[in-house]
């Protein structure tokens, strides 16, 4: 398969779900950050039959997928099980790879989408098997190495980097709101009365759609917005501010206490995995 330039499918694209083969990856890279307004590319909500793997090695991947948003970060991937509607968004200079899975070969993976943590193997695997034919031939070197791709992938541990989101039109707007101004610091009563709910209402129902608190729900936000910025580059102190923390060291404590490390520490872990 091709490597892509950009997200939305080139002249030439194939449907991987016409693809008769049970696994299919393809590379994308190049999208460049220009300016807030020029640095993202977006696909409109769609579907496969086959299951799809996105892993990140430069850039990162913000999915809207059943309800809940995801963050791939370098060196992450993201598990959609086939038929699942989803949208992807990509910010920064992006390199990623999609592998395409049949059900027929993908029932040791979770039935539900999941982050996954990749090894060096299988990074190295999907790079490789994105230059293979798109109709490698089977029983093959190429067929060989599509199945110890899924042998690794099946032992892949699953992350966290995900923001369960609510479907109600009101609670979706405060997360709108939210996400376009994230150092907004209001408390949960000063966002319940944009929206026209009362505290409470509002506490209950996110806690409904979400199982989390308005606090807690706000700070899975910041943190799955500060792996974006600083997967894109900025520095801990610009990530802090916009945000709307105080200090930088406050939003490291906040960094370190939800991923059990610090965001330079953080981030470094993926650039030498990558080197």
């Amino acid at each position: 398969m091709p490597l892509l330039t950009e997200l939305s499918p080139p002249v030439g694209w194939i449907d991987p779900d016409l693809v008769p083969r049970p696994v299919v990856t393809i590379g994308a890279a190049g999208i460049v950050v220009a300016s807030l307004e020029l640095d993202q590319q977006e696909t409109d909500f769609h579907r496969h039959r086959k299951g799809e793997l996105l892993l990140t090695l430069r850039g990162v991947l913000t999915c809207e997928v059943e309800g809940a948003l995801w963050i791939v970060p370098p060196l992450s991937a993201l598990w959609i099980p086939g038929d699942v509607v989803h949208k992807v968004k990509a910010t920064g200079m992006l390199e990623c790879y999609i592998v395409f899975l049949d059900p027929s070969v993908a029932s040791d993976l979770p039935s539900n989408c999941c982050a996954l943590s990749t090894t060096p193997l299988l990074r190295e695997l999907l790079i490789r098997s994105a230059s293979l034919p798109v109709l490698y031939a089977e029983d093959s070197m190429a067929s060989h190495l599509m199945t110890l791709l899924l042998d690794e992938l099946a032992l892949a541990p699953t992350g966290n980097l995900h923001l369960p989101m609510p479907t109600d039109a009101r609670l979706r707007k405060i997360a709108a709101m939210i996400m376009d101004n994230p150092a907004e610091r209001g408390t949960i009563q000063t966002w319940a009365l944009r929206v026209g709910l009362s505290e409470r209402t509002l506490a209950r129902r996110l806690t409904e759609e979400t199982g989390m608190s308005f606090g807690r729900w706000r700070q899975q936000l910041h943190l799955m917005l500060a792996v974006k910025w600083l997967g894109s580059g900025s520095s801990v102190q610009q990530v802090a501010d916009d945000l709307g923390y105080e200090s930088s060291g406050s939003f490291v404590t906040m960094f370190r206490k939800a991923l059990g490390t610090s965001p330079g520490r953080y981030m470094a872990q993926r650039r030498v995995g990558h080197a």
